[in-house]
């Protein structure tokens, strides 16, 4: 058996898996992570305890603990250099979860762990490679090249949403302008709406304008409102063109697109697939599928466990 542990920003979720990666139980606890590391840690540690009461195993029946950490991993050391999203600097995660986990254990960004998952049990699976964008609070990218997660020699890379896509353009909060995420994560696409909606009251958009969220801007551009399709069309168009740029540098066999904006399937396939077979460098070649993940909140739990 084995644990896998999402950790993120908002929650640290945790699950008991076996060897078919099917889940057994889970439990998840709030990240707060304006705590000390020390304290996030040590509720890890509780998460791991309490998965084994509720399977009725043994430490010793565990193989692995795995953890997807958000930002950058020192796989040997299990430190993590820097995670912007809980304000954590050379942190010694493996070495202080090991007070509380006497199990074999291995850590991984949390993109890498879910583009994994997809990989394993999910939308990739039977592939060879595949390259995993998930469009949330930011954009995060995961490579998978012949069933090993790729992410350059020092485990920084594969920072998709890092990449520029508009130079000069939008401020993203990694400090430099025109980034794929600060156009095409959901942050991106509710600045867009907002935007949007102040330059057009009349639109379905300007009647919710500071409680908006993506979901909300997709029903109004559904619901027939003409301002909302434009700014659904545009983020599309973005989203479209980082995805052509991950086709021209990998070829994988498939592209996941993961976050909740996978939740619209078709609507943002179909465009998003028009627009990259008509802008690839090379067109006499298949263009690899483009799909959405399958798996949801479980791809990193998944991944995890499997490191």
């Amino acid at each position: 058996m084995r644990i896998g542990i999402d950790l993120g920003g908002t929650n640290i979720a945790a699950a008991l898996l076996d060897e078919h990666m099917k889940i057994l139980c889970r439990m998840n606890l709030p990240t707060r992570s304006e705590r000390p590391y020390q304290e996030v840690i040590r509720d890890m540690g509780s998460l791991v305890h309490g998965l084994m009461r509720m399977g009725n195993v043994t430490p010793d029946m565990i193989r692995c603990v795995g953890i997807g950490s958000p930002g950058t991993p020192e796989k040997e050391s299990g430190n993590i250099l820097f995670s912007n999203n809980l304000n954590w600097h050379n942190v010694p995660l493996l070495k202080e979860l090991a007070q509380y986990v006497p199990i074999p254990m291995k850590v991984d960004n949390d993109a890498n762990c879910a583009a994994l998952g997809e990989y394993l049990a999910g939308a990739a699976k039977g592939c060879t490679s595949a390259v995993m964008v998930t469009l949330g609070t930011g954009v995060g990218g995961g490579i998978i090249l012949n069933g090993v997660i790729y992410d350059g020699v020092n485990h920084a890379g594969a920072e998709i949403g890092h990449t520029v896509l508009c130079s000069g353009g939008e401020l993203c909060t990694c400090g430099r302008r025109g980034c794929y995420e600060a156009y095409a994560s959901a942050t991106a696409l509710i600045r867009m709406g907002r935007q949007a909606a102040q330059q057009h009251p009349e639109s379905l958009l300007a009647t919710e304008k500071e409680s908006l969220n993506g979901l909300r801007i997709f029903e109004a551009a559904e619901q027939g409102d003409t301002v909302a399709q434009q700014v659904v069309e545009e983020y599309l168009f973005y989203v479209a063109e980082g995805i052509t740029n991950v086709i021209n540098v990998f070829q994988p066999d498939v592209i996941v697109i993961g976050g909740g904006i996978c939740g619209q399937g078709e609507k943002i396939l179909t465009p998003i697939r028009k627009q990259v077979e008509a802008s690839v460098f090379c067109k006499q070649v298949s263009v690899p599928k483009i799909v959405t993940a399958t798996l949801g909140n479980d791809a990193g739990i998944i991944g995890a466990a499997f490191l």
